[in-house]
This record gives structure tokens, sequence and C-alpha cells, in this order.
């Protein structure tokens, strides 16, 4: 299955409150402390998506060959809703969160993060073809909209809410970027809020289109245990020698040339 197919099919919520079997934290240590426990939210095309039961995708693939420039090696990717990710690093649940999330003060202080691997916006999506043409945030107001919790898109919208310039009751959460996709497709929310590169995804794949992007100037990090420092350290080295390389590059090419 491409990614074309992917997206075109709804996908179940997924897994993460009932892992179990997790190898120990590389703060346990053990026979594992040499292992990390990678842990991501898939649904996020191109970055992080499942075909035929595979997990796979920009993160999935960047982390790899990050992890093959180290000392370390890469355990059973766990998978969880979007909030749970920050939650299964504090409770030794994962290592290493790669999961294009955004770095922010927020996260900083249960979290560590690596230096930055991504630079992104947020878009709104619409139906394709329909009447309604936002050009900005505030053109939002007084329509249904809808993110994915947890995310950028959704801090966006909560706070035109707190400061009443949106309506609460016209914001539709989701749990996953897939399904407030299906429900815009299906005429049941307006617009959604969305990291550009996923919303271009989207837009190549479903009969939706980015009506304009929002400039956020967030960056991606892989998140990791507070105070794991030796693992920042050794994922800011893995990133530096995949840049140097040429891997990096190569993996830009392979999941975001075509949009």
């Amino acid at each position: 299955m491409d990614r074309r197919t992917y997206l075109k099919t709804s996908v179940g919520t997924v897994a993460g409150l009932g892992i179990a079997g997790c190898l120990d934290s590389i703060t346990g240590g053990g026979d594992d402390d040499q292992t990390l426990t990678p842990a991501t939210n898939p649904g996020f095309a191109p970055f992080e998506m499942k075909e035929n039961g595979e997990l796979v995708g920009f993160d999935v693939d960047l982390l790899n060959a990050v992890i093959d420039e180290t000392e370390y090696e890469l355990g059973e990717w766990q998978e969880f809703d979007f909030t749970s990710l920050v939650p299964a690093l504090d409770n030794d649940r994962a290592d290493v969160v790669a999961a294009a999330m955004t770095i922010n003060d927020e996260r900083k202080q249960t979290v560590d993060f690596t230096d930055p691997y991504y630079s992104a916006d947020q878009a709104v999506l619409v139906q394709e073809g329909s009447d309604f043409s936002p050009e900005s945030m505030d053109d939002l107001a007084g329509h249904d909209i809808g993110a994915q919790g947890g995310t950028t898109g959704e801090g966006l919208i909560q706070d035109r809410i707190e400061n009443g310039t949106y309506e609460e009751s016209n914001y539709n959460t989701y749990d996953n970027y897939v399904f407030s996709v299906e429900d815009l497709e299906n005429g049941n929310i307006e617009a959604v809020v969305l990291d550009d590169p996923v919303a271009n995804t989207f837009a190549s794949n479903r009969d939706v289109e980015v009506a304009f992007v929002f400039e956020t100037d967030e960056e991606y990090g892989f998140a990791v245990q507070k105070g794991a420092d030796d693992v920042r350290t050794a994922l800011n080295e893995g990133l530096q020698a995949v840049r140097d390389n040429g891997t990096y590059e190569e993996l830009t090419n392979k999941w975001f040339a075509s949009e």
C-alpha cells in the first residue's frame, strides 16, 4: 500500500495505553541499557503512518539513521495517542519520541529535546472546490473547525477560544488527523488546522486543499526523558552525522519531493 492508498483508508485508533512488554528504559540500567525504546503516533503522514501494518515515514527513517550513527540500538516501536507521548517518556514506557513534535516551552518543562530536525508552519485545509475560502485565522471565526488534540493547531484554536475570537462550540478535537480530514470531506466540519507538510500530503491524496498557510516558524525535535543527557547528546551527534553524510537530504527527497 502506497501513501496515497493509506490516506484513502480509515485508520483505527492507535494503540497506546495498554502496551505491554516495553523494553527497559535507558535510565533503568540492566542488559538493555544501550537499547532505546522509540514511541510515535501514526496517522501523521508523511512523518509517521502505517502501510500494510508496518510503521513507516520520515521520522521513522530518520531516527533509524540517527541511531545507526550512535552506540545505541533501537528497540521495538511503541504507538500512543499523541497526548500520551510525553507521559510515556515520564513513565519510563519510552526513551525517545519521534512524532513531528514541536519544541516549545511547555513541553520542555517535562522532557528534553534534541536539536531541531525539521521546520514547519500551520496550514488550513478546506474541502476542494468549497465556497468557504478563508485567507486568515480570523476568517475561521464562527465556522466549524477541527484539529488533533495536543497539537500546535489545537493550541492556535484554543488561544482564540480563550480570547473570545472563536466560539468553543465550533471546535472539534480528534485523536487522529485522518479522522478530522474525513469529517472535512464529509462536510461535518469546514476547515482543519494542521502542520503544513502534513496538509500538503492530505491535499495531494484527498478531496481537500490548502486555503492558506499561517506562519508559526515551529521546529520539530526528538523528545527524550528529562535529564537523559547522554541520550540527547548521542542523538544530536547522530543528527549532525546524517546531515553531513547526505542521508538527511536523501530522506527529505524520499518523503517530501512529491509534495
